[in-house]
């Protein structure tokens, strides 16, 4: 079934927005005429990044509840009946042809407004564990997407496909690419290497995990350190470690290039987001996760353990990881044998044409 116009919904974080936009992507080039409307939380960075997709996008008045007293929360409820009531003007003037889900703020209100509608509607779950919205929304909405198995205790059975989340194409395309990386990072071929991203908020444990065994780092010189620190860290750190920084260590703010890091890399520490969750699987590097515990519900933690109960990752605790990431690290650099071991167990976890399966559902429920 052909899709003309299409209503998505969601965002706040990266996680959110790139898996949306990645649907999005795959509506247009199967129907290059098909008109695209995003609905987005007012102040958040949806409101930037998807018109910088190329796409446009409407703003919801409405926020999220926080954990501590403010004034704030007692204007929620007025937000979310104001947010409802857009969400329905803009579904009833756009009239599309179905309606996505993919988590954040605006997601809730403009879903729920769309099923008291009647319109076709789909949910994409990233996370091995869902919130509480997209619980709430299971009961009536078409089909939920999911990226891990055993939802069934939250959503109903008979609306899962299992589907994978949607990655960026160009980040885990990396074949072939591993001299390219080595000359575009500075890194020496004949090393074995080891990846650190913390992303930009999530970066302070993994920053001071190494800190914390610089001495180390620098004794073992075969091995050598692509850092990416995040933009909150990087100038302080810069100045901390002006003369202590080992020479087998980049340390970066930003990496612009992600495939070229991922293709130099023989070991991966990062976060558990469920978006680098599912791009890892593409990849097939083993992977030490430390799970940011600062996300709704433990999100992380339980996305890390979907791999770790399959033998598929190493799992250090955000408590633990500054004393005991880097030992971690080194002992599987030495473990030729494990290393092999989680590469193959995270292979197997891959869904590569997640997008495509997506909108292969978002199709059949407009039928």
């Amino acid at each position: 079934m052909k899709l003309n116009r299409v209503i998505i919904s969601g965002g706040g974080t990266g996680g959110h927005i790139f898996p949306a936009v990645a649907i999005a992507d795959e509506i247009k080039r199967r129907n290059p005429d098909a008109e695209i409307l995003f609905i987005g939380a007012e102040g958040k960075m949806e409101m930037e990044k998807v018109p910088a997709s190329g796409y446009p996008i409407i703003g919801l008045p409405i926020a999220g509840f926080q954990r501590k007293l403010t004034f704030s929360n007692f204007l929620l409820p007025f937000k979310i009946l104001k947010s409802m009531s857009k969400a329905r003007r803009i579904l009833k003037e756009f009239n599309p042809d179905a309606v996505v889900g993919v988590g954040g703020y605006a997601s809730g209100p403009t879903l729920k407004a769309a099923t008291w509608l009647t319109f076709p509607t789909l949910v994409q779950e990233q996370n091995s564990f869902p919130g509480k919205t997209n619980i709430l929304l299971s009961k009536s909405v078409n089909v939920l997407c999911t990226a891990y198995e055993g939802l069934e205790k939250f959503f109903p059975a008979n609306k899962i496909r299992l589907t994978g989340n949607p990655v960026r194409k160009e980040m885990v395309e990396i074949d072939g690419k591993r001299q390219e990386a080595m000359t575009y990072y500075k890194l020496d071929p004949a090393k074995q290497t080891v990846l650190i991203i913390g992303g930009s908020l999530g970066a302070r444990t993994l920053n001071s995990s190494v800190v914390a065994h610089l001495d180390a780092i620098a004794s073992n010189t075969e091995v050598q350190f692509l850092w990416q620190s995040g933009k909150l860290y990087v100038e302080q750190l810069q100045q901390e470690l002006k003369d202590a920084l080992p020479e087998n260590v980049r340390l970066l703010q930003f990496i612009d290039r992600m495939d070229l890091a991922y293709a130099a890399a023989d070991v991966i520490i990062s976060r558990a987001g469920a978006i680098s969750v599912s791009e890892l699987c593409l990849i097939g590097k083993p992977v030490i996760l430390v799970p940011s515990p600062n996300v709704a519900e433990d999100h992380q933690t339980k996305n890390a353990m979907a791999l770790v109960n399959r033998d598929a990752a190493i799992l250090v605790k955000d408590s633990e990881s500054e004393k005991e990431l880097i030992p971690h690290v080194f002992g599987l650099i030495k473990n030729t044998e494990k290393r092999a071991a989680l590469s193959a167990q995270i292979l197997k976890l891959g869904k590569p044409n997640s997008t495509t399966d997506i909108v292969n559902e978002l199709e059949n429920i407009v039928k």
